[in-house]
């Protein structure tokens, strides 16, 4: 802000990951004040609001990049509260549809830590920047205003309640619990349209110490994910080696396929899936944590940007699109498209007419793309509810399946499945011609048969290590490891 102009102000409700992104983004150009019902936490603490913080959470690098655009040297400072940077795939032993990707150089990578740590590291960030302020323990009753401008919003404090906070800009960064869009038909701003798509997935997640040892070794994060195209319930397993020596570990199941809180089912159902690694990798850990079980899943998309919204507002992150955490998809989502914002308020400002409706706009690419590759596998699955693959969707799925299989033996393809997966670029990248020749001539013969773990990776599990070894990090075999890969689908 310059001293010439007219003071702004910007309201964002929520202080979650895109909240508190919205909020530096804003920050440029407007004093700012986020509105959350918790008591955020000084630290990487569990609060009440985000209770999906439990389970492995997946920071991209699409996402890492878009927010150290924002917030410069946020990587370094995640690393040195605790997290792990992932090379891609150097740094992963995971289990596609198609098969077991190698373990080539790095291509991208993900930062590897509990949701609690990412949050913090951001919102000790954020709410230290000039204007920012926090109202905690504060519930916003609605927005205020009329269907053709958004003035504020309507709070209870705990000192007062039907505070009238005023604003140039709203925006809801209010998650999955968002109301804005009842509150907008109040106002008479007309309706938002809706689409879901649900595979009824059920998460379980637990959190083991880690064997002694596996994180000075750079034990990597291991992932045994289900095949679409079989017409049996999809059920996941993932390790995640976190801060303080600790492994978080996710399950998932479909529709008649979902893990439960018990216990004692937590590693039979992991030896249970299409490769019993991850359960073989549990067994004998010492468990820290009770069994965390989420259902809230669903696949759903507002479309704020087919509506006749008031100018002064428009929604980001959860409030605009919810998709199967399974992908990973969420905080990468937010980041990228808020990098579009900022793009937009560093051409025009907020005094620009129909600045709200214009940045709902330049969030929905990324929002679109995202969709479409969440929601393109979840309808697969048996029993799932929702919207139906468009007409010709069956072509366009073999050229991806084909390309997945490709990415199990052929290092650019397997390249080219990366940069689209961590959202560094769109899908569109997978028809580049250069990733097309490879595509069209790709075949899966000579896929890895077994767990690309190394013999000191093994040995630090306590794993036997099996008769057919397994993939160096560089991609290099450790003895005779190929065959045929299977068909089927992937990410």
């Amino acid at each position: 802000m310059t001293q010439s102009s007219p003071p702004r102000h910007a309201v964002v409700i929520g202080g979650s990951m895109a909240g508190l992104l919205t909020a530096a983004v804003l920050s440029e150009h407007a004093a700012v004040t986020i509105i959350d019902a918790d008591s955020l936490p000084e630290g990487p603490e569990p609060r009440r609001g985000l209770p999906q913080a439990r389970h492995v959470h997946v920071m991209w690098s699409g996402g890492a990049r878009a927010i150290e655009e924002i917030l410069p040297g946020i990587t370094d400072a995640w690393t040195s509260a605790g997290a792990i940077r992932r090379r891609l795939p150097t740094d992963v032993v995971t289990m596609t549809a198609h098969g077991w990707l190698p373990r080539y150089g790095e291509k991208q990578f993900t930062v590897s830590c509990s949701r609690d740590l990412l949050d913090a590291v951001v919102r000790a960030r954020v709410t230290a920047l000039p204007g920012v302020e926090v109202l905690q323990r504060t519930r916003v009753r609605g927005l205020e205003g009329t269907a053709a401008r958004i003035t504020g919003v309507r709070v209870d404090t705990p000192r007062e309640e039907g505070l009238l906070v005023p604003a140039d800009v709203v925006v809801d960064a209010g998650g999955r619990g968002s109301r804005s869009r009842l509150w907008l038909e109040e106002l008479g701003a007309g309706a938002v349209p809706q689409s879901e798509v649900d595979s009824g997935l059920v998460y379980a997640t637990r959190i083991f110490r880690a064997p002694e040892g596996a994180h000075a070794l750079g034990f990597p994060i291991v992932n045994v994910q289900s095949d679409p195209r079989v017409p049996v319930p999809g059920r996941t397993a993932t390790i995640v080696p976190i801060e303080n020596g600790q492994w978080q570990a996710t399950l998932s199941g479909t529709r008649g396929g979902q893990p439960t809180a018990d216990p004692d089912a937590f590693i039979p159902f992991a030896k249970d899936l299409r490769d019993p690694i991850v359960g073989r990798l549990l067994e004998g850990r010492t468990a820290l944590t009770d069994v965390a079980v989420t259902q809230s899943t669903t696949n759903r998309r507002l479309h704020f940007e087919k509506a006749d919204l008031p100018d002064g507002f428009f929604a980001v992150g959860d409030s605009v699109a919810t998709f199967n955490p399974l992908y990973g998809q969420g905080m990468t989502v937010a980041a990228r498209g808020l990098l579009a914002v900022r793009a937009l308020l560093r051409s025009g400002g907020l005094s620009r007419p129909g600045f709200g409706n214009a940045a709902q706009r330049a969030l929905t690419p990324q929002v679109a793309a995202a969709w479409t590759l969440a929601t393109s596998q979840d309808i697969l699955y048996p029993g799932a509810t929702g919207m139906r693959p468009k007409p010709g969707a069956g072509l366009l799925d073999a050229y991806v399946n084909r390309l997945m299989a490709g990415a199990t033996v052929e290092e650019p393809l397997t390249a080219a499945f990366f940069e689209v997966i961590t959202m560094t670029s769109p899908p569109t990248a997978w028809f580049r011609p250069e990733v097309l020749w490879r595509v069209l001539r790709s075949s899966a013969r000579g896929g890895l048969k077994a767990p690309p773990l190394t013999a000191a990776e093994r040995t630090v599990a306590g794993l036997d290590r099996p008769a057919g070894a397994s993939r160096l990090p560089d991609g290099r075999a450790d003895g005779p490891a190929r065959e045929a890969g299977p068909a089927g689908r992937s990410l």
